[in-house]
C-alpha cells in the first residue's frame, strides 16, 4: 500500500542550515543529555544558490520493463507501471514480504545512494544483496536536484557506523554526530542521523525506522520530520508502525 503525509504543510521562509531547538530537545529529552546538533555541515550540504531547490524532487517511479529477477514474482509490483510520490512524505506500507523494503532500496540505488544506506559519498558493502529492480526503475525528477539526500535503514546503521570510522576523508566529512555512532544505542545513532546529517531541501529515505525507536523515538522521528517537511525536504518511509502512519 502507498499512504501520503499531510498535503496542507505550510512553506517555511527560507532555512537555517541546523536542526531547529526543538528537535534537539526532544532528542535530549530521549537521551538524558543535552543534544546539541552540530553545525560543521558545509562539507556535505551545499551552499544555496540564487535558483534554491524544494520538494518535491522526486515526483514517480516508472517501471520501465518486467523486473528479469526474483521481484517480479513479489505483490507490490504485479500490474504496477507508474507509482507517484507524494510531494511531502510518501509511505509504503505492507505485509512482511509485500516489497516495499525492496522497493526503498531500489529507489534509493537509482537515486546513486548507496544500498546498505548513507548518502552518495560514502560508499560501503558487506554483502552485495540488493535486487536488480533499479535497472527497471525510471525516476520521475523536478528540474532542480535535493541539497541534501540519504537512505537510513534501521538493520544496517551499525554497518554506516564503521563504514564512517573507516571512511578516511570521504567518513570525516560524513562525521557531523554529536558523538561516534558506535558509542550511542541503535536509537540513539538513528536519531543523531536524523537531527545532524538530515537537512533543509533534502530527498530523504528510510526503511523501517521503527526497528530502532520507541515509542518515543519514532515521535521525535515525526517531528524531525515534520520540520523537514517545511523546509522544502521529501521523505519516503516503508514502515509497520502505526505510528510514524500517524503522521
Amino acid at each position: 500500500g502507498m499512504g501520503s503525509g499531510p498535503g496542507t504543510a505550510k512553506r517555511a521562509s527560507p532555512p537555517v542550515m541546523n536542526a531547529d531547538r526543538s528537535s534537539a530537545t526532544m532528542l535530549a529529552n530521549i537521551r538524558g543529555s543535552v543534544a546539541r546538533p552540530r553545525t560543521d555541515r558545509a562539507a556535505i550540504i551545499p551552499r544555496m544558490s540564487a535558483t534554491t531547490p524544494a520538494a518535491p524532487f522526486v515526483l514517480a517511479l516508472r517501471l520501465r520493463r518486467a523486473p528479469d529477477d526474483y521481484t517480479a514474482d513479489l505483490p507490490a509490483f504485479r500490474g504496477l507501471e507508474r507509482l507517484e510520490l507524494d510531494p511531502r512524505v510518501t509511505f509504503l506500507v505492507g505485509e512482511n514480504g509485500s516489497g516495499k523494503s525492496t522497493l526503498i532500496e531500489a529507489l534509493a540505488v537509482a537515486a546513486k545512494l548507496n544500498a546498505e544506506g548513507g548518502g552518495k559519498l560514502l560508499r560501503f558493502a558487506t554483502r552485495s544483496s540488493h535486487s536488480r529492480l533499479h535497472r527497471a526503475l525510471e525516476l520521475e525528477r523536478s528540474p532542480l536536484p535535493p541539497l541534501n539526500t540519504f537512505f537510513l535503514r534501521a538493520e544496517s546503521v551499525f554497518n554506516l557506523a564503521t563504514a564512517i570510522e573507516e571512511g578516511g576523508t570521504i567518513g570525516e566529512r560524513e562525521n557531523v554526530y554529536e558523538r561516534p555512532l558506535h558509542e550511542q544505542s541503535h536509537g540513539e545513532s538513528f536519531l543523531d542521523i536524523a537531527v545532524n546529517r538530515f537537512g533543509p531541501r533534502g530527498f530523504y529515505l528510510l526503511d523501517e525506522p521503527e526497528a530502532a525507536l520507541s515509542v518515543r523515538g519514532q515521535l521525535a522521528l515525526i517531528r524531525r520530520m515534520h520540520e523537514l517537511v517545511e523546509q522544502h525536504s521529501q521523505f519516503v518511509v516503508a514502515t509497520h508502525s502505526p505510528i510514524l502512519l500517524g503522521y
